[in-house]
C-alpha cells in the first residue's frame, strides 16, 4: 500500500531536520505530537522517550557531539500494516562501513504520534 503523500512529506521533513543538526530542531519540534513516543537502540538497548519534550532532549543531546560528516539518506518509504516503514543509510567518516535500519512510524493528526527505530546493520567502531 502506498504511503500517502501528506505523511511521506512529514517523514521526508524529519530527515530533513535531522540533515540540518541544531538548526533542525525547531523542524523537527513541529512534526512530533506534545505526546509522542520514541524508542531508540543507539545507548545500547532499547530507550524509550516519551513526550514531545523528551523526544527533543534527546535529540539536542544527540547533535552536541555528532559524528563528523554524518550524512543520513532517506533510502526507501513504504506503507508496513498501519505503520510507515523509512529504510535508511547512516555514513560518517568516523563509521568503517555504513549503518543501515528503518524507522516506524505511526502519523495522527498530521503530527508523528510514534517512531521505533530498528538497527540492521551497525559498524564496527574501531578502538
Amino acid at each position: 500500500m502506498p504511503v500517502k503523500d501528506e505523511d511521506r512529506k512529514i517523514v521526508e521533513k524529519l530527515f530533513q531536520a535531522m540533515h540540518a543538526g541544531p538548526n533542525g530542531a525547531d523542524l523537527m519540534e513541529s512534526l512530533f505530537a506534545e505526546d509522542a513516543e520514541m524508542i531508540e537502540p543507539f545507548s545500547g538497548q532499547p530507550r524509550k522517550h516519551q513526550g514531545r519534550d523528551a523526544i527533543m532532549a534527546f535529540f539536542r543531546e544527540t547533535m552536541k557531539n555528532p559524528p563528523p560528516e554524518m550524512n543520513v539518506t532517506l533510502d526507501r518509504l513504504d506503507m508496513d500494516q498501519d505503520r510507515i516503514r523509512a529504510e535508511w543509510t547512516c555514513t560518517s567518516s568516523a563509521f568503517p562501513k555504513p549503518m543501515r535500519g528503518y524507522d516506524l512510524y505511526r502519523i495522527s493528526d498530521g503530527k508523528i504520534q510514534h517512531t521505533e527505530v530498528v538497527l540492521t546493520e551497525m559498524p564496527p567502531m574501531e578502538a
